[in-house]
């Protein structure tokens, strides 16, 4: 698959920052990297907690999970063709395996993503989030199972802590909800299926054509948002079209129209541009240092959901929450470490 590295995404070009910025001395070339990669991180932080504000307070007025995260994905594949539109980025073009592969990775992005906005409107955002830390187990599990990838030994084990903070912190929980929680785990799966049969599917075999021109990885993903909105119109419509419009009813007697309206373009906006906005982070820094800052994203989305819906958080919950969100980084540091172990024998032979 063609790429290219992402930091280059939002100036529409493929000069380095050097090149764009002119001439800078080692020291401030790399007080401006560091400068830069905050910035990023910044924003994808402030996006990700938005997202989650503003959606949870739709979904508090509409109480429509399904037709929701339909519009969602709707309002980031119409952003994208704005672009490509007004050639704010380069079109992409796919043969007809790539159309195949974005159409089967499209329908597990949007099973993930109705599964999320389900979990997020049976129960608070900070009990969706605890459950959504198991996300690397799944993907573990999936990874294994699909593809054979068998991992060392300690990366398996450094799980448990990961399982066994959630289950903790979801034992005895007050905001506990059987539906918050089998949507928050399926969309976990959703997720996790979504990232394996993207490794397959996307990359093109040596000796193969490519499936497409233009691939970058913002543009995959664009496409991939545009194939899950068709796919989740007709499941959205299947499992809410018969109470669709007297919910609406009921949302607007409870806010202005011209209120909601604009919170669930937001809501769509923050929720395409927090994941373009990861893809610059994830090609200006190391792995490491993006699960790292995935693990406090996650703690900044849960402090920040308490704070603006004043949702009650027992301690048992808290030290399961600290407990499993900690064994995430822990698993993705030891995962790293094992893979740098990897490489470094590869290279030797």
């Amino acid at each position: 698959m063609t790429t290219v590295n992402s930091s280059r995404i939002l100036r529409g070009g493929g000069s380095s920052l050097a090149t764009t910025y002119g001439a800078r001395s080692p020291f401030m070339e790399d007080i401006w990297r560091r400068a830069v990669i905050g910035f990023y991180f910044a924003l994808w932080y402030a996006l990700n907690v938005v997202y989650n504000i503003v959606n949870k307070q739709v979904l508090n007025v509409w109480d429509a999970p399904m037709t929701v995260g339909s519009l969602q994905l709707g309002i980031g594949a119409l952003y994208a063709t704005l672009l490509w539109t007004f050639n704010l980025r380069s079109r992409p073009v796919l043969e007809k395996s790539g159309k195949r592969a974005v159409r089967d990775v499209g329908l597990w992005h949007a099973t993930g993503q109705l599964s999320t906005v389900l979990s997020l409107n049976a129960g608070p955002v900070s009990f969706t989030h605890i459950v959504k830390a198991l996300e690397p187990f799944f993907s573990a599990i999936v990874s294994a199972v699909s593809l054979g990838e068998r991992m060392p030994t300690p990366v398996y084990l450094s799980l448990i802590p990961v399982v066994g903070g959630v289950g903790y912190a979801c034992l005895k929980e007050r905001s506990f909800s059987w539906l918050a929680f089998g949507m928050a785990m399926g969309s976990n799966l959703a997720f996790a299926l979504r990232a394996v049969l993207s490794k397959v599917a996307m990359t093109t075999p040596e000796g193969q054509p490519p499936i497409g021109t233009n691939l970058t990885p913002p543009n995959v993903f664009a496409l991939v948002t545009i194939s899950s909105f068709m796919i989740s119109i007709p499941l959205a419509i299947l499992g809410e079209g018969s109470t669709m419009a007297s919910k609406w009813s009921e949302a607007l007697q409870k806010q202005e129209l011209n209120e909601l309206v604009v919170r669930v373009l937001l809501s769509g906006l923050f929720h395409y541009l927090n994941n373009e906005v990861m893809y610059l982070a994830l090609g200006s820094v190391h792995p490491v240092t993006l699960a790292v800052g995935n693990t406090m994203k996650r703690v900044f989305i849960m402090v920040a959901s308490v704070m603006v819906f004043q949702n009650e958080i027992t301690v048992q919950a808290a030290i399961g929450s600290a407990i499993g969100i900690g064994g995430v980084l822990v698993y993705s540091l030891v995962k790293q470490h094992y893979q740098r172990l990897e490489a470094e024998a590869a290279r030797a032979k």
